[in-house]
């Protein structure tokens, strides 16, 4: 009795739910923690089958599974433990741990379920999983934010690098310019210091000759300061971005032959400008200003780094697709070694000796190549001569 006793306040003192059916499912007990986690009286239960308290599919095949083990014999949830679904008098569903045991008594079979309620642990493992996604997107959203920053670091890093090294590229133009200046407007200026004494002191003596000598050279300095002047001030006007091409049809062989006509007159001695025009066309659509500019500095250079009684070479070609303009001579030729820095502004040759020269025409060239979108090209080889060709889309618009 003692023993009964016992076994009935264990069982109505438990945390865990228990329920008791017979071999057809129908409840027969239940103890105060199965009705509270159900939500039920025990003469709501009592009588029916055991599954009201199911959701479907179980609902349905409930009655199914007790008949199919009866046949058969086989255990499917008997003596083990799942997770199964629960439904309560309200409607909700929620998880619980079902312990089924089957207990021979009084000549019949009845089938104990254990319930284990398992809303509060379902509720905490999907809070820790909400928190732990929660988590991994501050982990990811950080990691991205710190790779953006990173990589902001690393652009910075390189513009400072840049920055850097375009500014120490920009103290060594400043310090070839310095150089280059001095020595360029020095000389001249002292030639024509000299030229000017002496003048003086032939006026005295009225010779003549020595003074237009003297005349002429003061002049040619001259010439040769204005054209270092022109250069800075192209350089600067190319820097400023306030050169923009203007572009219009004109003759090309009529402004070739006037180009070269004043070129030759001052070429040194004995040397020829030979200019010849290929294809059946003569108009072309470029800005005239700027292509003079190129061609007089390109022709000058030729000019100026050919010996006398040489030939030079200009010619002109006109075809379905480009336009292209070609300069070749017999002089010094350009290095190999110097080839790669040929077009960097104040970049002189080593072989240019004491021929004077701001280094700047070749980069102001380029330059003025690129704004009317052309391309710009040279064969050389050091005491070879060099030639130079400039080419250019035929423009849509010249017709």
């Amino acid at each position: 009795m003692e023993s009964s006793k016992l076994l009935h306040a264990i069982i109505e003192t438990a945390i865990d739910g228990i329920i008791t059916i017979d071999n057809r499912g129908i409840i027969e007990t239940l103890n105060p923690s199965a009705l509270k986690i159900f939500g039920y009286t025990e003469e709501e239960l009592i009588g029916r089958n055991i599954s009201v308290l199911m959701p479907e599919p179980d609902k349905s095949r409930h009655d199914g599974y007790i008949a199919n083990y009866q046949n058969t014999g086989r255990k499917k949830i008997i003596g083990k433990g799942r997770e199964v679904w629960g439904l309560r008098k309200d409607g909700t569903q929620f998880p619980f741990r079902l312990a089924v045991s089957e207990v021979q008594y009084q000549d019949r079979i009845v089938y104990t379920g254990f319930i284990h309620d398992l809303s509060k642990e379902k509720e905490a493992e999907e809070y820790l999983k909400k928190y732990t996604s929660k988590l991994e997107e501050t982990v990811e959203e950080r990691t991205k934010s710190l790779k953006q920053m990173l990589q902001k670091l690393e652009e910075a890093r390189e513009e400072a690098n840049k920055s850097l090294e375009k500014q120490i590229e920009l103290s060594k133009i400043k310090s070839r310019f310095v150089s280059m200046a001095s020595h360029e407007f020095r000389t001249p200026l002292s030639s024509m210091q000299l030229s000017v004494a002496l003048i003086e002191k032939y006026l005295q003596i009225s010779d003549n000759a020595q003074i237009i000598k003297h005349l002429h050279k003061v002049k040619s300095m001259i010439g040769g300061l204005n054209s270092i002047l022109n250069d800075f001030l192209s350089l600067e006007k190319l820097d400023t971005g306030i050169i923009t091409p203007h572009y219009e049809l004109f003759d090309i062989v009529k402004f070739a032959e006037e180009l070269t006509e004043e070129m030759q007159l001052i070429s040194k001695e004995d040397q020829i400008i030979i200019y010849q025009h290929t294809g059946h066309e003569n108009v072309i659509y470029l800005d005239q200003h700027l292509l003079r500019n190129c061609l007089i500095n390109l022709i000058s250079n030729a000019i100026k780094y050919s010996g006398e009684h040489t030939l030079i070479e200009f010619s002109t070609e006109i075809n379905e697709e480009k336009y292209i303009l070609t300069l070749k001579d017999n002089g010094l030729g350009i290095p190999k070694e110097d080839q790669p820095s040929l077009f960097q502004p104040f970049f002189r040759a080593h072989n240019t000796g004491n021929i004077p020269g701001t280094g700047l025409g070749l980069n102001i060239v380029l330059r003025y190549v690129n704004l009317m979108h052309g391309q710009i090209y040279f064969e050389s080889e050091a005491g070879a001569g060099t030639k130079f060709i400039l080419s250019f889309q035929k423009q849509i618009n010249e017709h």
